[in-house]
């Protein structure tokens, strides 16, 4: 039955013609697996929980069911009370912002008659208090900010309440949410539809299962956790050193082998800066997705990243609060297995994380070409998350992870547990010959000298001084005290990272010969957004469509070339 629904369409799903025309102008041909599933079940008012992977349509595979159910109690009795019906749970800020805009752009033909509003960090209280006077028709937040708005009586989810939706459900649980989750459940009505979406289903999740959900059906598409060796295409290289991992970024990056937007992850924040720094010692422009920074400011640098203003994103796995052992964990603070202490993963207590952040998964990065783990996730679902944010849909995409020798034991987990998974190997040898860049080591190592301790700490300090003297929330503080503001401009000047220019510019006679037909490492400057259409003045670049350049040799020795697939 889901098959052949997928096969056909979604106009064969009995959905609203106004749902259907939105999903015509997004270009949503056929539902997807999750989506031939899940839809019609939840239009028969059934309580759902589904598995759902990151890009594989989850969003639409609820939002349409809930739309369509609240236009027919609209049309069923036009006298019905303006009120909130349908309440969708995320764990960040960012997620929150994504779901919102797909489903006003799959409301879209019905706008006038079904509202939908956020309600996460990036806003006070007290400005969001007006939206919900309005009784919007969806609210979409993260637990702990919906709670404090019932608290406050600025929301009310009883009686009217039709539709719970958990959306990754085990987030929410690791991000420390649960308790906010059993205290809202207090304050719905005896009687809603619940839908419980997660990418992963594990035995933490039973206990909020039981709680929320009522005979529920289980959604299970047949789909491994990320797509197919057509569509991803899964690497690995174990370097010697760490000057080796660093080499190796510098010379993908800067000789422009790797093409498109790319996501690099590593194991904390301090790391992050390090690198972005190490970046810019070659005038490779990338910003650090900075988790102690307000949500509005991330989704800032997430819309620069997605109108092409940056080609790379340093980002963490960090999804909470790091606090000192004395107090009491925030939400999302809760350490996960493997974690390190607090300054091992570049955390200050005095600027902790915002606590509804989170980047492996529930942000919306757009075309993204690859994932470079340059540091080995923590765990196969860390893996999973990063990876996942390339090759949604039907876009294909590339993973490279960069293993020291004591991160293959962690990395070996991985490839074991996606092997067994798919019934075989996902994770690709990376090969080539690094005698090939050595001339680049020299430079490479200049560079790093260059990024001190001193200099990430600095640079980081710079970041969080920038959004002090920017910040909405201190303007009336500081007209209030003008002296604070002048101290905080005057302040001693920060000095992140001295730039040497002439690492910028690569000779000719320093590229490897057998990448001279590919490499471009000193481009000419472009106006407008970067990214891989304007790089390649909006024609395909040659070659497969693997972003990954790569110089292989056979066994023998004999060159084989540059190659678009490894």
């Amino acid at each position: 039955m889901a098959a052949e629904m997928e096969a056909k369409g979604f106009e064969h799903m009995g959905l609203d013609g106004r749902l259907l025309r939105a999903v015509a102008e997004l270009g949503w041909a056929v539902p997807t697996a999750i989506q031939a599933r899940a839809i019609p079940l939840a239009m028969e008012g059934r309580d759902l929980l589904a598995r759902a992977r990151t890009g594989s349509g989850k969003t639409g595979a609820y939002g349409l069911p809930v739309l369509h159910k609240l236009l027919g109690i609209k049309e069923a009795s036009p006298a019905v009370p303006q009120a909130v019906r349908a309440l969708v749970l995320v764990p960040s800020a960012e997620l929150a912002r994504q779901v919102g805009q797909t489903l006003r752009r799959l409301a879209a033909f019905c706008a006038r008659q079904l509202r939908v509003a956020e309600l996460c960090g990036h806003s006070d209280l007290a400005d969001q208090r007006p939206v919900l006077m309005e009784q919007p028709d969806i609210v979409v937040g993260t637990p702990g900010r919906v709670l404090a708005h019932v608290a406050g009586h600025s929301l009310a989810l009883r009686p009217w309440l039709e539709v719970l939706v958990l959306d990754e459900a085990d987030l929410l649980l690791s991000f420390g949410f649960g308790d906010d989750i059993r205290a809202l459940l207090c304050h719905l009505p005896k009687i809603y539809q619940a839908l419980l979406v997660s990418a992963t289903l594990n035995p933490e999740l039973e206990a909020l299962q039981e709680l929320v959900l009522h005979n529920p059906v289980h959604v299970l598409p047949p789909e491994p956790r990320l797509p197919g060796s057509s569509q991803l295409q899964q690497f690995q290289l174990c370097c010697a050193t760490e000057e080796d991992k660093f080499l190796l970024l510098a010379a993908l990056l800067k000789l422009r082998l790797l093409r498109g937007r790319a996501l690099l992850f590593v194991g904390s924040l301090a790391r992050a800066f390090r690198v972005k720094l190490f970046l810019e010692q070659f005038g490779i422009a990338a910003c650090a997705l900075n988790p102690q920074l307000p949500a509005r400011s991330r989704c800032h640098v997430i819309a620069q990243f997605n109108r092409g203003l940056y080609d790379y994103i340093v980002a963490t796995d960090e999804e909470g609060p790091a606090e000192p052992p004395r107090h009491r964990p925030r939400k999302g603070g809760t350490a996960r297995k493997g974690d390190k202490k607090g300054d091992k993963k570049g955390q200050s207590p005095q600027c902790p994380q915002d606590p509804e952040f989170g980047v492996s998964r529930g942000i919306d990065f757009q075309n993204v070409a690859a994932v470079i783990n340059f540091d080995v996730p923590s765990s196969v679902e860390t893996y999973i998350h990063r990876v996942g944010r390339t090759a949604r849909g039907d876009s294909p995409g590339t993973a490279l992870t960069l293993a020291l020798p004591d991160e293959l034991e962690g990395l070996r987990r991985i490839e074991d547990t996606l092997a067994a998974e798919n019934g075989q190997s996902m994770l690709q040898p990376y090969e080539f010959r690094m005698e090939e860049i050595e001339t680049l080591r020299y430079r490479c190592r200049d560079a790093m000298r260059a990024v001190t301790k001193q200099a990430v700490r600095e640079a980081r300090l710079r970041e969080l001084r920038q959004e002090l003297l920017n910040s909405e929330k201190l303007k009336v503080y500081f007209e209030d005290n003008p002296r604070d503001l002048q101290a905080l401009r005057h302040d001693r000047p920060l000095h992140p990272a001295n730039v040497q220019p002439h690492l910028g510019h690569v000779p000719e006679y320093l590229v490897p010969p057998s990448l001279r037909g590919i490499a471009d490492p000193n481009p000419k400057k472009r106006k407008g957004p970067r990214g891989a259409g304007a790089r390649h003045g909006g024609k395909k670049p040659r070659g497969s469509g693997n972003p990954l350049q790569s110089f292989r040799f056979t066994r023998r020795g004999n060159k084989r070339g540059a190659k678009g697939t490894p």
